[in-house]
Order: structure tokens, then sequence, then C-alpha cells
């Protein structure tokens, strides 16, 4: 069924339904702007602040000289990049070129163009009708050879025997030369050993034009492979390992007077004597980068609009972790070694993934592993390590509904430390076995931190802001707490029906993704307040004793009314968080009484005189998926119990009878809940409900034999003719009776 049009105009263009939600939500968004900003600021002023003052160290530069001793404050180890990187250079260039084998098919190449320039050479000289001079200029034209005038005219007027003599020693020399292995910067060596390859024979005029044709013939026959040495240099280079560099405390880093170096810089930036940059340059830096996760953060706020955080309590809680966390990062990771992996950077996503929301708690897991690295001086290992563990701790985890989970969430934090670190660690074996054996113990600390920490978050989020946590739930869900103690005592019938709602919205809440411990608990003590007039309600009444039957309805709506009151009171004297009693008050929401409301309207003279007022609920409606529920469970047990169906159809029918009155009420205007999980919420509560009230086989009456009849002779007894022991056996038990 849907609302008619009309419900739903008169619903959206009420000015009151849309002005003061507008004027809040605008209070709310100024709010979180401002403490936004608050803590951007702060932030900043955290993470750049020098602490202790270094005595101007931050203003060497290479090539200063030192003023005076600097000592290392304390004693470090870290990876030197300097000396690592120095050492990869020497271990690179330690690589000769790589040549590929000799290219017989150059040498092929320039015996043929050798044999082209001699023929074109006897061209030239058997020219009858070109003068010398042409000769000359023709000859001078190769481009391949550069001849100088006597070889020129030397070539001219040799005789036909001597040039027969040059051209075959020309191939010859040429031959011998290219046969040999020739790089590039060999190439003025092997020219120069070219009048050791012409005959003796020769005449020294004749050998000096051989060398001079053959000598710009030579060319280079094998080249450097550059991908092969680029390899084998990768290679060398990565073969080194970083180098580690130890300086104990009070250990001179750079002497007074002397040069200051990269390296010394280097160890000033490990130590935290220096900033990379400027102060102003860094401190804006730090701004807009803080400025940017402000932004990424409420991006998120404004478009999924986490519920918890429209509580300002929520808000001052993730502001003051913010800024506790902020602290303990510039205190634990700057120029640090073995601190930054014992930072315990899951236990801040963890707290609010449990207090506010999963899907925060991952996004406040990421920005704080990227503000690690970022601190860190970009570690892409630390910006892993962090990011991960808040991750694996945050999905781990979730909701806290046995406390147990926080030691596996614990556990799995440890094991994902230790595997980062053998990740990046292991093959580049950047560290010894004993410092690995370090950082996996620390890895390990870090887990027991990130697992125990939240325990106490929840305890101060509790008793310093309020805060419904899930270890209070979880002391609140044990039956010998006192209330439920009373509960039991005086209104026995609301304790049961307070079992089976509660049974009914937590796997509804369950379906939906709300939150299932709370939704248990609040279903636990909603109906708290019955227990101060328990008589007056028919699920704690003896059949035929109905004290509502010697009331009038205006009586009867005021002690009924009464018990949200009632409850509100008791959770306050046995102080109950605040996200308890708003089960109590919401879980009728603002809806009648609707028995006695006709009623009254029947024994009324003027019906119109009646007012409906004094039959409502004082409200509010609810304000979250999980109230809602718990309203849409007691209302849908109650109705099904008080219907008795005898199918499933029926059940479904009731429930979604009782749905729909709370949707077209308005009831349901401010919980958040969707149309789709409502659906899942009425296909709970239906396989729910079947399950508690499917019907029952009506057992035959007991017979018994009478001797005077004979064996075979029954007659029917009446239950009281049974002894109590054989009850059961015949049928008879109660919880047979009561079905």
């Amino acid at each position: 069924m849907i609302p008619s049009s009309k419900t739903v105009e008169d619903k959206l263009t009420s000015a009151s339904y849309e002005q003061q939600p507008a004027t809040v939500r605008n209070r709310a968004t100024l709010y979180c702007i401002t403490l936004g900003v608050l803590f951007v600021l702060l932030s900043t002023l955290i993470l750049t602040v020098r602490f202790p003052p270094t005595d101007n160290v931050e203003r060497l530069q290479v090539g200063d000289v030192a003023p005076r001793d600097v000592l290392a404050p304390r004693r470090i180890t870290y990876i030197s990049e300097v000396e690592t990187e120095a050492a990869r250079a020497r271990a690179e260039a330690a690589v000769a070129e790589i040549y590929d084998l000799p290219d017989a098919s150059i040498a092929r190449r320039q015996i043929a163009r050798a044999r082209q320039i001699l023929d074109y050479f006897d061209t030239v000289r058997s020219d009858a009708y070109a003068s010398i001079e042409e000769k000359r200029e023709l000859i001078g034209a190769v481009n391949d050879l550069v001849l100088t005038d006597g070889i020129i005219n030397g070539v001219l007027t040799a005789d036909n025997n001597t040039w027969l003599t040059i051209k075959g020693e020309v191939v010859s020399a040429l031959d011998q030369a290219m046969r040999a292995e020739i790089r590039p910067a060999q190439l003025a060596a092997v020219r120069r050993r070219l009048p050791t390859l012409i005959s003796l024979d020769v005449s020294d005029e004749a050998a000096r034009i051989i060398v001079a044709i053959v000598e710009d013939l030579i060319q280079p026959n094998t080249f450097v492979n550059q991908e092969r040495t680029a390899e084998e240099r990768r290679l060398a280079r990565e073969s080194v390992q970083p180098i580690s560099v130890t300086f104990e405390q009070n250990e001179v880093i750079v002497r007074a007077g002397e040069v200051i170096r990269l390296e010394h810089l280097e160890a000033f930036q490990a130590l935290g004597l220096r900033e990379a940059d400027s102060p102003i340059s860094n401190t804006l830096g730090t701004l807009a980068y803080l400025s940017i996760l402000l932004l990424m953060m409420g991006i998120y706020i404004w478009r999924f609009r986490p519920r918890r955080l429209e509580d300002t309590r929520y808000l001052w809680l993730t502001f003051g972790l913010s800024l506790v966390f902020m602290l303990m990062l510039r205190v634990m990771v700057p120029g640090r070694a073995l601190l930054p992996y014992l930072f315990p950077v899951a236990a801040l996503p963890i707290a609010l993934g449990t207090l506010v929301d999963m899907h925060f708690g991952l996004l406040v897991a990421t920005l704080a592993g990227m503000t690690v690295g970022y601190v860190a001086g970009g570690s892409l290992e630390l910006v892993a390590y962090s990011l991960l563990a808040g991750w694996v701790g945050t999905l781990s985890l979730g909701r806290v509904e046995r406390v147990n989970r926080l030691l596996w969430a614990g556990i799995y934090v440890t094991i994902c430390n230790m595997l980062v670190i053998l990740i990046f660690r292991v093959p580049a074996r950047a560290i010894d076995p004993l410092g690995l054996l370090q950082l996996l113990g620390t890895a390990l600390a870090n887990g027991v931190l990130s697992a125990s920490l939240p325990l106490l978050i929840f305890f101060v989020g509790g008793l310093g802001f309020g805060i419904t946590t899930s270890v209070q739930l979880l002391d609140l869900a044990r039956p010998t707490q006192p209330l439920l103690r009373q509960l039991l005592l005086k209104a026995p019938g609301t304790y049961h029906h307070s079992l089976l709602v509660s049974n009914l919205a937590e796997q509804a809440a369950e379906r939906i993704g709300a939150n299932t411990l709370l939704t248990r608990v609040g279903a636990y003590y909603h109906d708290i307040g019955k227990i101060v007039r328990p008589y007056f309600f028919v699920e704690n009444q003896m059949y035929g004793n109905s004290v509502q039957e010697r009331l009038d309805p205006y009586t009867n709506a005021r002690v009924i009314l009464s018990h949200v009151r009632d409850g509100i009171e008791l959770a306050k004297k046995y102080r109950l968080p605040p996200d308890i009693s708003a089960f109590i008050a919401e879980h009728q929401g603002t809806s009648l009484t609707r028995y006695f409301y006709n009623k009254a309207l029947e024994t009324a003279e003027d019906p119109a005189k009646v007012d409906v007022e004094a039959f409502r609920y004082p409200g509010p409606r609810p304000q979250s998926k999980e109230t809602a529920i718990v309203m849409l469970a007691d209302a849908s047990e109650s109705a099904v119990r008080a219907s008795n169906p005898s199918s499933v159809d029926e059940i479904d029918n009731i429930v979604q009878k009782v749905i729909f009155e709370r949707l077209l009420a308005g009831e349901l205007d401010e919980s958040g809940l969707t149309m789709k999980e409502l659906h899942e919420i009425r296909k709970t509560f239906m396989q729910m409900l079947q399950g508690a009230f499917h019907p029952r086989i009506k057992y035959p009456e007991s017979v018994q034999p009478r001797p005077e009849l004979g064996a075979s002779s029954v007659e029917k007894l009446s239950p009281t003719e049974v002894a109590p022991e054989h009850a059961s056996a015949l049928g008879g038990s109660e919880d047979e009776a009561e079905c």
C-alpha cells in the first residue's frame, strides 16, 4: 500500500516540518566547520612547533662551517640515504659497458664500398677527355674519403702495375682490420696499426696511398648494448644493501670548524634537529595538507551524514581524540627509529569506527595513515604499515558485541604489521636479523596497544562525554542488572515481551546493517517504566482480572502513557546511557493509545469534544534506525499476539499493516529508514513471528481404563484427576496448555 499523494504533499509543504530541520542543519554545519578549522590550526601548531630548541642547527647548509660541536641528543639508528646512494653509485660505476658481438655485415659493407671507390678511381684514371684538374676534383669529391692533394696526385700518376698493387692491398688491409673487434673508442688505435697490415713489398709511396684510403673506410663494428648495460648497473645498485648509521647519545655528529656535508644534514634531519624546509614554508605546507584532509572529511560527512556526528558529544570526542593522536604522532614519529612502528595508529580508527560508524572509521584510518607518512617524510613503508593496520583493525572489529573481539582485532593488527615489515624489509635485506626481530617485537606491542587503548577510549567516552559504548551495552545486557531483575520479578509478562521484541529487533537490525547490540539492549529497557504499575498492563494480568475495566478511558490512557515518563525517570535514577533512554522515549513515538481513544469516543456525549492529545504519547518520534526498529517490533509483536493468527499470510498482513500505519502517521520520518530497509524489516518480522506464533497441535484428552468395564474400556479424565508428576506424559504440561 502506498500513501496518498495528498498526505505526502501535506507533509512536504508543511513550513514547520522544513524550516526547523533546516535551521538545525545549518547550525550543525556551522558547528562542524568551526571545530574543523580549530582542529586544523591546533594540529598545524602541534606539528610545526620546534621542541626542544635546536640552537640554529636547522640553518646550516652544505659548505657552511659548523660554529660548534653538534652532539646526538639520543641514540639513533637510521638508514642513510646519502651513504647508500654513494655506495650504489660506486657499484654502478664499477660495471663496465657491455658491447654486442662484432657485426660482420659492417665489414662486408665497407669492403664493398672500397671496391666501388676503387672502380670509380679506375674510371677517372682512364678518362681521356678529362683534364688533370678535373680528375683531381672528381677524386676529391668522394664523400667517404678525406684525401690530400699529394695522395690524389699519387692515385692519378701511379702506373698500372702499382695501381693494381694498391687496389689489392686496400681490400686486403681493410679486410684484416675489420675482422677484429673495433669499438668506437678503439678506432684511432686500429687506424694507427694500419701500416702493419700492408705488405712489405709495397713501396712507401704506395703504402701512404693505401693507408689514406683504408683508414677512412675503417668503422667500428661493435657497439654498447645500452639495455644490458643499464640492467647490469641496476642489478649492481640493487645489490647494495641500505647502509645503517648509528649515533650513540652525546656522540659528536660534526665538530666545530668542520665543513658541513650532506651526511651531516641527513643526521640532523634523522635526529629531528632541523626541518627540511624553512619554518614558514613548512608551516604553510602542513596547513595546506591538513586543510585537504579536513576537506575530505567534510565531503564525507556532507555526503553520507553519519547520524552520530550530529550529536555534539561525538564531535567533541572525535576532536579531542584527533588532537591527542596528533600529539602522539609529533612525539613518536619524526626522527625516530623504532617508535614509529610502536605508534598505535590503529587505535583511533578502531575507536571511532566503533563509536561513530565503521565507514567513518575506515576514512579516519586512511587519513591517519597518510598523515603518518607525511610526518615521517614520505615513507611508503610507514604509510602501508599505518594504513593497513587501521583498515584491518576497523574491519575486523566492527561493533564490539563481545569484548574478546578487541583481542582478535589486536591479533589481526599484529599479523598485518608483521607482514608489512617482512614485505618491505626481507626482499631488500634492509636490516640485520637482530634489527628485524626488534621491529617484529615492536609490531606485536603495537597490536597490543591498538586493542587496549580503545577500551580506555570507551571508558573516557562513556564517563566524560556520556557516550554509549559497546562495553556499557554488554554490561547492561546482563540479566543480573538491577532494572532487568526488577522487570523480571515485578512484570514478568513485560520481561518476556521485551525479550521477544529484542530478538525481533536484533535480527532486523542485523539485516539492514544497523547497530544490533544497541538495538537488542534498547529493546530490553524500552518498557522498563511498566515496573512502576505492572498490573495495569495486560501482559502482566491474570485472566479475568483486568484493571482497565474499572477505570474510565482518560484514566486508563494516563496510566498507559505514564510508562514512558516513568521509564525515563528510572533511566535517570539508574544512570542509563542517553542512547538507551532514547528507546524508552521514542519506542511509541507520538502515536495514540488507540483502544482507549476509541472507548472515549464511544462513551462521550459529543465525540468532537474528546481531547485527542490526552491519548497521545509525548514522543519524540524515533530519531534513529535502531529506535524505529524497536517501535515496529514492539507494535508487530503485540498485534500478532493479540490477533492469534492461524496462517503465515495473516502474520504478514498484520506486520504490513503495522509498518504502513506508522509510516503514514509520519512516525518514521526522522529515523532515516528507507523503503528497502522497511521491506527487509517486514520479511524479518514475518519469519521470526511465524516461528513464535505457529499453529500448535491440539492434544487429545487423556483416558484411563475403568476396572469395572475391563481393560479395553476407557473413560475420559479431567486434568484434575491426573497426578502432577504424570501431567507431561499425558499431554497436560504447562507449555502445552498455554499452546
